[in-house]
């Protein structure tokens, strides 16, 4: 598949805000689940004109995933990674985590930290990421345990 990797617009936030809730959704999580986790799933212009966010772009010009940094120094993080499920297997997340890397790369990062779905986490390991811990949220009373997982650049470059 053909896709182009450009700078996130504004304007594009209703459509990063879509696919992102689509993603979340896939899995199969509770309706009150997304509800309750619709603010973290939104993108807002703001948001996008605040952060490192990149849209990956077809042919025909529609968007289908994005990510956004956060962080700095020798740490970003990978506040969000999402790609619209029918293109799920397409190479997309593969090129967006890419672009991710060689984009923290050029700002002197030596780490992508990765606060990871746990259904993510194997596509993570498999691009080299590593998990080096968990965090535990509490959802409905419940907790909630998230693969925390890191990409290193340092050792990236050296292998």
């Amino acid at each position: 598949m053909s896709i182009d990797i450009v700078r996130a617009t504004a304007n594009q936030a209703v459509r990063l805000t879509q696919i992102a809730h689509s993603a979340k959704s896939y899995w199969g999580y509770p309706a009150r689940w997304i509800e309750l986790w619709h603010n973290q799933l939104t993108i807002t212009g703001a948001y996008i004109q605040a952060h490192e966010v990149y849209a990956a772009v077809d042919e025909d010009g529609v968007v289908l995933g994005f990510y956004a940094l956060g962080g700095g120094g020798d740490k970003f993080i990978l506040e969000h990674l999402w790609v619209q499920p029918s293109s799920f297997g397409a190479g997309v997340g593969r090129q967006l985590f890419e672009h991710a890397v060689t984009c923290t790369r050029s700002y002197g990062g030596r780490s992508l930290e990765i606060e990871s779905d746990p259904h993510a986490e194997g596509f993570y390991q498999r691009l080299g990421a590593e998990t080096i811990g968990e965090v535990t949220y509490e959802l409905e009373g419940q907790p909630r345990v998230l693969p925390l997982m890191a990409f290193a650049l340092a050792a990236a470059e050296a292998g």
